[in-house]
């Protein structure tokens, strides 16, 4: 298995109220599986992604990754674990503006001691596999919104991450291009990447082997 939540959840406070952003979610994920969150805008698909993830906390209840306890863990050993496993495409890219496509992608393994050579060598196929070799020196103002996702996956794939978590991923592309983002997916899943993607495409859903509906925070039976 590669996590488990049991009776996670994240309540915020907000001008004395008190939010439920995720309720009691009890949640077990075997490696190799992929996932589709659906459910409609407010529901908690991002945020739940966004603590499986490790750039958010829950509040309450357990989470188990990789068989460690992320729950307790200091905030370093858990920033290492989620650059040592773990992938995130996100609806609007996040590239680096001022870094050319050869650096947005291989900015991951700076963070993780990986030799110039090999560096040099990952990258390179990277840009082989996504067909974009002709535009490493580009930067991503000059790149249309396909070729800037792809660039999105190449740099969330880069360090072979263990779980890719994918926030709308063709939010912003065209039904050609979503299409290939999904086959892309497809082929990693095959390959024995664990995926977990929020959608509200029911097309895109049809790519996972599971589904999972969220309403309010919770996870609608």
């Amino acid at each position: 298995m590669i996590l488990k939540l049991n009776n996670a959840s994240k309540i915020i406070k907000s001008g004395g109220k008190k939010i439920t952003l995720l309720d009691n979610i009890n949640l077990n994920v075997e490696e190799g599986e992929f996932i589709s969150l659906m459910g409609p805008s407010g529901s908690g698909k991002s945020t739940l992604l966004n603590c499986i993830g490790m750039l958010d906390n829950f509040t309450e209840g357990t989470y188990t990754f990789l068989e460690e306890s992320v729950h307790s863990m200091k905030e370093k050993h858990r920033s290492k674990l989620y650059k040592e496993y773990i992938g995130f495409v996100f609806q609007a890219y996040h590239l680096i503006d001022e870094l050319t496509v050869y650096e947005n992608i291989e900015t991951p393994l700076l963070y993780k001691d990986v030799k110039p050579s090999e560096r040099k060598a990952l990258v390179a196929d990277s840009l082989d596999r996504f067909n974009s070799v002709g535009k490493k020196d580009l930067f991503p103002t000059q790149l249309s919104g396909g070729q800037q996702q792809l660039v999105g996956i190449a740099r969330a794939l880069i360090g072979k991450p263990k779980l890719i978590l994918a926030d709308e991923p063709t939010g912003n592309l065209n039904s050609k291009q979503s299409q290939e983002i999904m086959e892309l997916f497809k082929q990693l899943n095959s390959e024995g990447v664990t995926i977990i993607q929020a959608t509200h495409s029911e097309t895109n859903a049809s790519y996972g082997s599971r589904t999972i509906n969220l309403l309010d925070g919770a996870i609608a039976s």
